[in-house]
């Protein structure tokens, strides 16, 4: 029961990220959406990977994050040298 209201949650704050994603007045408000939605998907990997008893998706959701801190550090240092 616990797992089932954690994955909804998780899904709720993954529906709301997708909306700033797509409102988001600037780039910057973009760029913290789709961080804060790469570590969205690695808490549902994680949740699903205690419901399932697979650790493989553990280490799946850590290479998430850790593509997702890369790509924004790069998409904001481009910002950083556009807007100057």
């Amino acid at each position: 029961m616990i797992l089932i209201i954690s994955m909804a949650l998780i899904g709720l704050a993954a529906l709301l990220t997708v909306i700033r994603l797509l409102r988001g007045p600037s780039a910057f408000d973009r760029l913290v959406a789709s961080d804060v939605l790469s570590v969205i998907t690695a808490a549902f990997m994680a949740v699903y990977s205690v419901s399932t008893g697979s650790i493989f998706f553990i280490d799946v959701a850590i290479v998430d994050v850790i593509i997702g801190f890369i790509g924004v550090v790069m998409i904001a240092r481009f910002l950083q040298g556009v807007l100057k």
